[in-house]
Parts: C-alpha cells; structure tokens; sequence
C-alpha cells in the first residue's frame, strides 16, 4: 500500500530530546499539540463541551487555530489537537490570549475528560519529505511514533539516515510525502519523532507507490546504500508504532469562523 509505513516494515518483525533549538530561518517551526481521552458514554457530552470552548475562542477574537484530529485506529475514544507552526513566544501570547475562556474549558469540557496530555514539536525540514506547496491535508493521517535506543550515537544515526532517504525522495522527485517532527520536552512516555503521511481518503491510503520507497533509495545510492541505511535506521530504534487520525471540522478552530 502507498503508506510511508510500509518502508517501515522491515522493522516490524525484527522522544531523548537532547536539546531545544530555534525555529528554523524558513520561519515559525514549533507546534504544540494535545491530546484528549474520553469514555466512550461520554463522547456527545465531551464533543459539545469543545464546540462551546471554541465558541468563547471565537468571541474573545482567539487568533490562533488549533486542527482538532479523531482516532480511527487504536483508542478511537482519543482525539488530538494541533497547533499551527509557530514561535515559542508566541505560545506565551496564545497562553494569555486563552485565558478568558479558561472557565469554559474546566466547566465543559474537564467532567467527561479521562485524561489529557500534551507535548511540542519542532518540523524537521530535513527529514521530512514535503514537495514545495505541499500541505498535509485535511483527511487521514498515519502517524508514525518512533521511540530511540538510549544515547547520543543513536539519536544521531537515526537523524542523518531519515535526512539522507528525505534527500533521496527529494532527488527523485518521489510522490509520497512524509512530515518528520522532533518531539520537545512532552514526558517520559512520549517518543522522539513523529512522522506524520497524508492520505485524501482510505482509498488514498491503500495506493501502492511505484516506485517503493525502498526501490526509491536503491535507484539513487545503489543497493548495498540502500541496505546499509536500513540497517542504520534498525539499529536505532527501540520501539515503532502507529495509528490512524482523521481530519474533524466540527471541533476544528479557526479564527474568524
């Protein structure tokens, strides 16, 4: 199938953040994101809750936008939110700026929560995939979680194997796409990097790319490339694992709408 987890597979049978650093110089880089758990008899009370909660952003003039993201596969009961890329003073503003519709989040969305959680993310350009123009979407997303092995020889290997396969798919002008994302200061229970490959439809998602993505690597380095960069990147990893979101404009916020 067309997903960028099938040139994970290899390492189906077979985020250590070591520093913060600056938004890149192509401009604001960092994103927030939270993410929700409800109980299943809770779900409409919940819904409406965050529907009210935007409804006060609204009316306060919030100008930040959160993409509210459902689960389709895993704890379909989780829902995800995400920032827009910005500067980190700029989460100082959005703090302030959400302030008056603090109450409104406790009264109506806090009773019907299980639990929340929440992380930054910085894009990695380098690592990522993303033909000029490009844009993620606003239908399914795989969303690929990598946990490293400890240390800082693996944090670096794992880094210069995904920027040189993004340089390959760059080269050749790949049509599948990826988006990698460094995860920053989210807990101990959260992974490294994100990957995150959109997908229009389920049908999107089935495509199968031609030419594969390991076929892509061994076209531009050679074969014995290509193999040595798979075992780099296996060698890195603790633990890989993925799931399904999908776009949800009902509890989507955007200013001025």
């Amino acid at each position: 199938m067309k997903r960028i987890t099938a040139w994970l597979a290899f390492f189906a049978g077979v985020f250590c953040v070591l520093g913060v650093q600056a938004a890149d110089k192509d401009g604001p880089n960092i994103i927030r994101s939270y993410t929700d758990w409800v109980a299943p008899a809770d779900q409409q009370a919940y819904e409406s809750g965050i529907k009210a909660y935007n409804k006060c952003l609204g009316a306060h003039g919030f100008k930040y936008a959160w993409v509210a993201l459902n689960r389709e596969t895993g704890n379909v009961y989780a829902y995800s939110y995400v920032s827009d890329p910005l500067s980190w003073a700029d989460f100082d503003a959005m703090r302030e700026a959400g302030k008056a519709c603090d109450t409104s989040f406790r009264q109506n969305v806090n009773p019907h929560l299980k639990g929340e959680s929440s992380g930054f993310m910085k894009r990695e350009t380098a690592m990522s995939h993303m033909p000029k123009g490009a844009s993620l979407g606003e239908g399914y997303f795989s969303v690929v979680l990598f946990t490293l092995k400890p240390g800082h020889e693996m944090y670096k290997s794992f880094g210069d194997t995904v920027k040189k396969l993004a340089a390959a798919a760059d080269k050749s002008n790949w049509p599948g796409r990826w988006q990698m994302m460094r995860v920053i200061a989210s807990g101990s229970d959260a992974p490294d990097y994100v990957m995150v490959d959109p997908s229009k439809d389920w049908a999107d998602f089935g495509t199968h790319i031609n030419p594969t993505f390991w076929k892509m690597v061994s076209n531009v380095y050679g074969d014995a490339e290509a193999q040595a960069l798979r075992k780099s990147l296996d060698a890195s990893l603790k633990h890989v694992s993925s799931h399904v979101d999908h776009y949800n404009a009902g509890l989507t916020y955007r200013p001025g709408k």
